[in-house]
């Protein structure tokens, strides 16, 4: 407000010009209301326009329409209506023409209130819902999944409703993934209380200690799969020197060690039948079969001095070639039985010949 002639009164606050400002934020389609409407308070902060949302127009009495007054009042009103299209520019296209005829930043920013901050009340029981049924999993990370746990205790915060520190703890160890029993069931024996920063700071290090061993693991498995060749393979891979260099590389080099063996071609020593310098012998592979050959036409006669017997019937003939061998099991098949008179001869009479 301005004051007349005669003194000081109440006059309209001045009005700060717009400066440069943040980045924009994206439109706002009708979820997230709370998020949208921090970053939309951050972006008019930064140009000075936040103080329309909650003032009132200024009303100018009568007496007191100087210069001055009408000036700041058409300031007031220039910067709500900045306002009011800022916000209104935030929104998509269906919801600007719904609240469009909002005339005044104030009314428009209490309408929305009025609108989604009452439909955001029935969303307190979704939160508990999501929270009870959240579980983390083995395929992911344990600390993005943890920070996702940690997003919904802070729409549960935001909503009125409070949680313990000790119970938001308790809650992260029992829902970690089944991979993490071992670490989970040390946790829950631990007497010290810890808070959420503590936690978080003990699974980030058992995480990157699981990593390290499953990455040392990998790298010990890949590697036992690989053939290393020796100074042989090494040697043939090498291209092969040729004319004087071949021969100064060849007299720096190891000397053999001198065969001491047996020549198989000459006979002679100190020297290897693949070096031998005389003809090669001719090979006698196939004598066995050049002495085989004239087998047949040898005189032989098989004698048996040795006779093993087995068999059920023991007064049976085994063996009889009716001529110089008799075998049986059983003396009494033979009529009369006497010692040699000479060396060399016997004689027998058989009961059935």
């Amino acid at each position: 407000m301005a004051s007349n002639g005669a003194g000081p009164t109440n006059s309209a606050a001045p009005v700060t010009a717009p400066v440069n400002h943040a980045e924009k934020p994206d439109k706002f389609n009708g979820l997230d209301f709370k998020r949208w409407q921090q970053k939309m308070l951050f972006y008019l902060t930064t140009l000075n326009l936040a103080r329309f949302l909650t003032e009132e127009v200024p009303a100018l009495k009568e007496g007191e329409q100087n210069a001055e007054s009408v000036n700041a009042f058409e300031a007031w009103n220039h910067s709500d209506f900045l306002c009011r299209n800022y916000v209104l520019n935030g929104l998509v296209d269906a919801l600007y023409n719904v609240f469009c005829e909002k005339k005044m930043a104030k009314k428009l920013s209490e309408s929305l209130d009025r609108k989604y901050k009452t439909e955001d009340a029935g969303a307190k029981k979704f939160l508990v819902g999501r929270f009870l049924d959240f579980k983390m999993l083995d395929s992911k990370p344990v600390i993005s999944q943890v920070q996702e746990l940690q997003l919904i205790l802070h729409d549960i915060h935001a909503e009125g409703m409070t949680l313990s520190e000790s119970f938001q703890v308790a809650a992260i160890i029992e829902k970690l993934p089944s991979a993490w029993k071992d670490f989970k069931n040390y946790l829950k024996h631990k007497r010290k209380e810890m808070n959420v920063e503590e936690l978080i700071v003990r699974l980030r290090i058992e995480e990157d200690n699981r990593n390290s061993e499953r990455h040392l693991f990998t790298h010990n498995v890949a590697k036992a799969n690989v053939v290393e060749h020796g100074d042989k393979y090494n040697a043939e891979s090498k291209p092969r020197p040729s004319g004087k260099d071949s021969k100064l590389r060849a007299s720096k080099g190891t000397f053999k060690k001198k065969f001491v063996g047996k020549c198989y071609n000459c006979d002679g020593m100190g020297h290897k039948a693949s070096d031998c310098k005389k003809p090669k012998r001719a090979r006698e592979a196939n004598t066995v079969d050049d002495i085989s050959h004239d087998v047949s036409n040898i005189n032989l006669c098989a004698v048996v001095s040795e006779v093993n017997l087995i068999g059920s019937n023991p007064r049976e003939w085994w063996i009889d070639t009716g001529a110089t061998r008799h075998v049986c099991s059983d003396k009494g098949c033979l009529l009369l039985y006497k010692n040699p008179k000479m060396v060399r001869s016997c004689t027998w009479k058989f009961s059935n010949f």
